[in-house]
């Protein structure tokens, strides 16, 4: 049993002092060495003082594609995005994850906490995506855990027998507009209140107890 102390907020002691962070990216295909990441956003998950989880702060950027970064047309196409479009207002790669980082950095010193983890909606490819950026851009003050993830897919498969966001949000009476979907702070801000929903539903169920 782990007996370190989380006791400085509910939520860190939730999950052994890692705090919840939804990501969600959008990308110009599935290769996160070499294809361009265009959108970034993230939702930190805060705890009432009854125990409950419901989504935060809500940060997001757009883009500018790295230089001699791929771009997959395939993938544009399916996110309708166009990287060099001026009304974008896109950042450089180090610009917006600076930018996302920041408020995610104050939460876990407000919390108590000692790492963000990362959840998200097939996590890896976001993680992967993420961790790759950080690289080409030299970042040190990463927060996130290097390896762990939360991934909604699979806690989605086992409450409702769905992976697809889209269809898990709607068993959890979850409003989801498809027009809106394949935007990185929709995306994240739906796998967010599903995380959320999924995670109290256990706890009024009795699954977690203190």
């Amino acid at each position: 049993m782990d007996d370190q102390d989380y006791s400085k907020s509910p939520i860190a002691d939730r999950f052994r002092g890692f705090l919840p962070v939804v990501v969600d990216v959008e990308t110009a295909g599935f290769n996160a060495k070499t294809d361009a990441l265009l959108e970034f956003a993230a939702v930190i998950i805060r705890m009432d003082e009854s125990g409950t989880l419901y989504p935060g702060e809500e940060i997001s950027c757009h883009i500018e594609p790295f230089e001699g970064a791929n771009l997959e047309k395939a993938a544009l196409d399916f996110t309708g995005i166009d990287p060099y479009c001026p009304l974008r207002n896109a950042q450089t790669e180090k610009e917006a994850i600076a930018e996302v980082f920041k408020p995610i950095r104050h939460e876990l010193k407000d919390q108590g906490c000692t790492r963000a983890i990362l959840v998200g909606h097939n996590a890896t490819f976001d993680h992967n995506f993420l961790f790759a950026a950080c690289e080409r851009n030299n970042v040190k003050r990463n927060p996130f855990h290097p390896f762990s993830t939360f991934d909604t897919a699979t806690l989605a498969g086992l409450a409702f027998g769905q992976t697809v966001l889209a269809k898990a949000c709607r068993e959890a009476d979850i409003d989801f507009d498809n027009n809106e979907a394949h935007s990185a702070l929709y995306d994240a801000i739906k796998t967010a209140e599903l995380f959320c929903h999924i995670v109290n539903k256990w706890k009024n169920l009795g699954g977690y107890k203190r």
